[in-house]
């Protein structure tokens, strides 16, 4: 089940929770139980074996011309 964060806008703590994708848009309420939250967009940061893609092809990467 997706992990969701939460941030409170009267306590400004910050929270998480657990809920089917087809809640993530479903109020939340904090731990302090303020109904005054926001879900805050989070980043996945993926590891993995190997080397960096290489940076040939599309704009800025060398194929294009511009000066980047």
């Amino acid at each position: 089940m997706p992990r969701y964060e939460y941030r409170c806008r009267a306590c400004t703590r910050t929270f998480e929770l657990d809920r089917p994708m087809a809640a993530s848009a479903d109020p939340a309420v904090c731990p302090e139980g303020h109904t005054d939250t926001v879900k805050l967009l989070s980043t996945v940061a993926l590891g993995g074996v190997g080397g960096s893609a290489p940076a040939a092809g599309g704009c800025c990467g060398g194929a294009c011309g511009c000066a980047n």
